[in-house]
């Protein structure tokens, strides 16, 4: 839960680099927090207005810890747009945030590992 909070307190820090942990983790909350807010859309009966509030809401954190994650591997940010390529971005983007950290310092910032 950690990581996910600290990911939306840096909600427009694209700058710095994310862990892998950090990333995955605030993945796996956000997908937790999708599926009961649209569970709960579910048994009130209500159109998915809670869901599209929440998604709207973390859209920006999401955008930002990506970011952060895809300058821990050395890439820019911008790889971020591959994504937009139906089936075959979204594999690039999984593969790019598999990979390992840079070792050492990178022009994006310190080794959050150390």
């Amino acid at each position: 839960m950690q990581w996910y909070l600290n990911g939306l307190k840096n909600y427009v820090g694209f700058q710095g680099r994310a862990r892998r942990t950090e990333y995955w983790m605030f993945v796996l909350f956000s997908v937790i927090a999708s599926f009961i807010i649209g569970l709960i859309d579910g048994l009130l009966g209500l159109t998915p207005i809670l869901t599209y509030i929440y998604s709207l809401a973390v859209l920006l954190p999401s955008l930002a810890v990506m970011a952060r994650r895809l300058h821990d591997t050395g890439k820019t940010g911008w790889w971020i747009l591959i994504g937009l390529i139906p089936l075959v971005g979204t594999i690039i983007l999984i593969v790019f945030f598999c990979q390992d950290s840079q070792p050492g310092d990178n022009k994006y910032g310190k080794n959050p590992k150390m």
